[in-house]
């Protein structure tokens, strides 16, 4: 058997290993340690989150520090101030042997005078975003003209993070005779662009199968309408009550919503996203991580970094726009040898996706039927049953039996058993109007103009369509939930290609016309303007646009 000793750590390092009671390296630990510690080499390591990966690399480079100089000899870059930490932290407990080891974390949101001063008596190695320490760099408070070791960790989410130039203006600033380890989930075309330019003859080893999502990961999902995302959701959390688990949106609107709606649903949820501070982001995730929270409600941007332990299920709201984002979503299950479900919410239109999941993960895709009333009712009562048997008891409740047994004296058994249950279960629909799959499927996907609208309305233009994922029913909730407007307030949408149109009563406009002036949605600027006779104005400065009918074609 493989020990942490066998692969060549010192006696402080072994000494703390044993403290932090971890007995067997993981794969790409074995794999690892023991070349980076008897060779000078670049590396390329593909292994997914939560394999020991900090461990691999922090080992190494700890046993490697010249602890009295004071200059920074380690470089750690990560994509998020929360993995940034983290990482920090893990690599702090490693080395709680070494005397004088100085680590230090650079992220944005901080203080950066504060950290700059924490650099300047003596960092051995430094943690950071690559935003914060271009700035840095910028400012010349850090200088990393003479490390040894720079790690670039989840170097497929930096990349996907738009941190490209940044990571290359960063490594710029590194002498050629550094050692280069890269470790990384995927390797999309950029991430071997880095490779290639700034690494010599890099040493690869592959954990588990390249570019795949863990085997320990049961693959499902739903063939289901845009509008019935949500009853799917809440028919997987009525089959699973004891989940633990990731809900991924698109948008943070969305995210938002879900979030509330599970909320209003009694079950204990929170959304994460970037419209939230930082002390609103570490309030969440301290949460989550205590299990105070049963459900976070992410963005994948939000979402980077995050590494929690025990999550039984990953749930893709919508389908994601790369099938790298679903193996990062998927890798945060079944971890650690349990195993782990990824579910996604799937439409028609998305269907031919699937096998591109498959070729791409090297597995099959499950189609789960949805659960009636019934079969979500009976699996809710099997839990409570449970959770009545693994009750402890009480012993300070004796007292009180004797009179709780006289209470209940003239009911039988039977009907005690029944009451029970009508008052556990009291709310539960047994027959739902919302719970079918089956109600829209003739349902036109493009268009609700058959609905009767009012004569007294307005109809304006958006500039999302088809190419946004956008079906009428989700853009119809996207603006009515957006707007706090009711059901019947936005009627008449249609959807085209690149755009697309939607109708309110006239008493609406100024809402519509003001909610919609400075809207990001993603980091794009959403326009909303009136339309008239085939013409569209600006809200700003009402001359003629370009999106009127004649325009049409041409966007399609």
């Amino acid at each position: 058997m493989t020990t942490f000793k066998s692969l060549g750590l010192n006696a402080q390092l072994i000494n703390a290993v044993e403290k932090l009671g971890f007995e067997t390296p993981t794969e790409v630990q074995s794999k690892v340690i023991p070349l980076l510690l008897n060779d000078k080499t670049d590396l390329v390591a593909l292994a997914q989150t939560g394999t020991g990966k900090t461990a691999a690399f922090g080992f190494p480079m700890l046993q490697n520090l010249d602890l009295d100089n004071r200059k920074t000899q380690g470089l750690i870059l990560s994509p998020t101030r929360e993995l940034c930490l983290q990482i920090t932290n893990e690599i702090e407990h490693y080395g709680s042997e070494i005397k004088k080891l100085n680590i230090v974390a650079v992220y944005g949101g901080a203080n950066i005078t504060e950290q700059a001063n924490k650099i300047k008596r003596g960092a051995h190695l430094v943690v950071a975003t690559p935003g914060r320490l271009k700035d840095m760099i910028r400012r010349k408070l850090v200088d990393i003209g003479s490390i040894n070791f720079c790690v670039l960790d989840e170097a497929d989410e930096m990349l996907n993070m738009g941190f490209y130039e940044d990571i290359k203006s960063i490594l710029n600033h590194t002498p050629k005779t550094k050692s280069s380890w890269l470790f990384s989930a995927t390797m999309p075309p950029e991430v071997h662009a880095i490779a290639k330019k700034f690494m010599s003859a890099p040493v690869e080893i592959t954990v588990g199968t390249k570019n795949a999502g863990t085997k320990n990961v049961d693959h499902q999902y739903f063939t289901i309408s845009a509008r019935e995302r949500y009853t799917a959701l809440r028919a997987v959390l009525g089959m699973n009550p004891n989940i633990f688990g990731c809900v991924f949106c698109r948008t943070k609107i969305e995210t938002q919503k879900v979030a509330e709606k599970l909320i209003q649903d009694g079950h204990k949820a929170a959304a994460i996203h970037g419209d939230l501070s930082q002390n609103q982001r570490d309030a969440v995730m301290q949460s989550f991580r205590k299990k105070k929270i049963q459900l976070l409600v992410a963005t994948d941007v939000a979402a980077r970094g995050i590494d929690v332990e025990d999550i039984t299920h990953v749930i893709n709201y919508q389908f994601p726009d790369e099938i790298e984002t679903y193996t990062h979503r998927s890798g945060r299950t079944g971890r650690a040898g349990k195993l782990g479900t990824s579910i996604i919410f799937l439409t028609k239109s998305d269907k031919r996706k699937i096998k591109l999941i498959e070729n791409k993960l090297q597995t099959k895709l499950t189609e789960i039927e949805m659960p009636s009333a019934k079969e979500i009712f009976k699996n809710k009562v099997q839990h409570w049953i449970k959770q009545i048997k693994n009750t402890p008891v009480k012993s300070d409740l004796q007292p009180y039996l004797g009179d709780v047994q006289k209470g209940f004296e003239d009911l039988d058994k039977e009907t005690l058993i029944e009451l029970m249950l009508s008052k556990e279960f009291l709310n539960f629909d047994l027959n739902p109007k919302n719970l079918s799959l089956n109600q829209e499927k003739n349902s036109d996907k493009s268009s609700d103009r058959k609905i009767n609208a009012p004569k007294d309305k307005d109809r304006f233009f958006i500039n999302v369509g088809a190419r946004d994922q956008y079906e009428w029913t989700t853009l119809k909730d996207f603006i009515r939930s957006y707007l706090n407007l009711g059901m019947e307030d936005v009627f008449q949408v249609e959807v085209m290609k690149n755009f697309s149109f939607f109708s309110t009563h006239k008493k609406h406009r100024d809402l519509v016309l003001k909610s919609f002036e400075n809207l990001n949605l993603d980091s794009r600027r959403i326009s909303v303007e009136l339309t008239k006779k085939g013409k569209t104005f600006s809200p700003k400065k009402k001359k003629k646009s370009n999106y009127g009918t004649k325009s049409k074609k041409r966007f399609n």
